[in-house]
């Protein structure tokens, strides 16, 4: 037995190394030389770069996401799935191996006997035999083309896609979560500034209406200043709405229900604002999760292409049977109950019609789909780096312009009041600087939120705290 399996397995161990796959080759994607209008130092985020603002409630909420995310939670699903993929598709490179026990009981007709008269009078009975039976079967196919190693590399490369995709949707959280909280603190913001408006014209509508009393002032001028008031005052219910929908959206962040998440008082002015600046370019493919997602689906895919061709092969197997078998239990386990049988079997496609050839063809497309795909992936990030910089660069310059403009509506409303009540200015004069302000304000609130989320839009456009030497879940 041992000489009769010799031959077959050094025949499998000649064939199994040859492919009729293609090497993968990344597609080309030159990098930029270098990042437009930055020349800080070079400095990728550290992996927790939520911390740069200097926000303790940012980084709890982080730290609940981490547990409560349902995105996460269902990627880490997906990649434990994937995972799974693997070890089903690494079965095909080794032999299967099944046993089988029984005992039959049988009993030979009496009606096919020659003496089946004799035996209706009685003459014979029925014979009844009890086999025992103990078998171990295996088969093995031969990896003669590469075909089961290809769908191995198609597997693990789906795992490693899946892997990335979790980091994508990691960042995705993260940033999500930065940006819906830093628009909360934005929103406060400009619901104070609203609240503080309503009550400066109310103050300068009962100034009003005392001088109507007096007879120093007109309705007109009651008139105008309750308008004031009631435009200021439509105002704050749109942020309060804002505010409450972004709570909303921040509980389901962190895996909460929004009566759940209970936010301490902060505000933007009291946070840090980072200085980001990205590595060399040529880094930055290696830390974008889904650049690395979409070169791993293409290496996928060039592995189907090999399956798909390798149907175009012959395919060989080994089959293997051996045990006992006996009428006697007793002697079930001796040499005599001893039974084998060992052989190859070849099986070679003569006419499909078409089938196999259209699976190649599919495979190629896919191929060539996913080259696009890639491709814009990294024009995109590539991109997605310098819009981030610029948005950095010009919201910064804008809220500081802003802030100057703030100031200056400030003074300007302050020496109207000072005017108004010495009696030296007319009501139009109070209403512009008033409103004035109020827009001052309201927009240097903005300003300084667009520069936190243009800051938190760089971290993701960086890749986050993530790159590919890091090990992935």
């Amino acid at each position: 037995m041992i000489r009769t399996l010799v031959y077959p397995l050094t025949l499998a161990a000649l064939l199994g190394g040859c492919s009729i796959g293609d090497a993968y080759i990344a597609p080309e994607a030159p990098p930029p030389a270098a990042w437009n209008g930055t020349n800080r130092t070079a400095e990728w985020p550290s992996l927790d770069w939520w911390r740069q603002f200097s926000s303790p409630r940012l980084d709890a909420l982080m730290q609940d996401a981490m547990i409560g995310n349902f995105d996460i939670a269902a990627a880490m699903a997906r990649v434990r799935q994937a995972e799974a993929q693997v070890e089903i598709a690494g079965g095909a490179l080794l032999p299967s191996l099944t046993g089988d026990g029984s005992a039959t009981r049988s009993r030979s007709s009496m009606a096919t006997s020659s003496s089946s008269a004799s035996a209706s009078r009685g003459g014979l009975k029925p014979n009844y035999v009890t086999t025992y039976g103990a078998t171990v079967s295996a088969s093995y196919e031969i990896d003669f083309w590469g075909k089961n190693r290809a769908g191995v590399d198609s597997a693990e490369a789906a795992a490693q896609a899946s892997r990335f995709d979790h980091q994508t949707a990691m960042l995705t959280m993260q940033s999500s979560i930065a940006t819906t909280y830093f628009d909360i603190l934005g929103y406060s913001e400009r619901l104070r500034l609203a609240r503080e408006s309503v009550g400066n014209a109310e103050s300068v509508l009962a100034v009003y209406r005392d001088r109507l009393a007096a007879g120093t002032a007109t309705s007109l001028d009651v008139a105008q200043q309750e308008n004031v008031v009631a435009s200021q005052r439509a105002t704050v219910p749109p942020l309060e709405k804002q505010i409450r929908q972004s709570r909303n959206a921040l509980a389901i962040l962190v895996g909460r229900l929004p009566e759940d998440l209970a936010l301490e008082p902060e505000t933007l002015s009291v946070l840090a604002v980072p200085e980001v600046s990205p590595g060399l370019p040529s880094e930055l493919l290696g830390r974008r999760p889904d650049v690395l997602s979409a070169e791993a689906n293409l290496r996928g895919a060039n592995a189907d292409i090999t399956v798909a061709r390798a149907a175009w092969f012959p395919s060989i197997s080994l089959t293997g049977q051996g045990g006992f078998q006996s009428v006697d239990l007793a002697k079930m386990m001796t040499h005599q109950s001893l039974l084998f049988s060992l052989g190859p079997s070849l099986t070679v496609p003569l006419f499909d019609g078409g089938k196999i050839a259209g699976t190649v063809e599919q495979k190629r497309a896919r191929w060539d789909e996913l080259v696009q795909t890639y491709r814009k992936a990294v024009v995109s990030a590539f991109s997605d780096v310098e819009d981030s910089l610029v948005a950095v660069e010009k919201t910064a310059e804008a809220e500081e312009e802003q802030r100057v403009a703030e100031a200056t509506a400030r003074r300007a409303f302050e020496i109207a009041q000072s005017l108004m009540s010495a009696g030296t200015v007319d009501v139009t004069t109070v209403l512009n600087t008033q409103k004035t302000l109020f827009s001052s304000q309201d927009q240097l609130a903005q300003a300084r939120l667009a520069r936190f989320q243009a800051v938190v839009g760089l971290y993701k456009a960086m890749g986050g705290g993530w790159s590919s030497d890091k090990a992935a879940p």
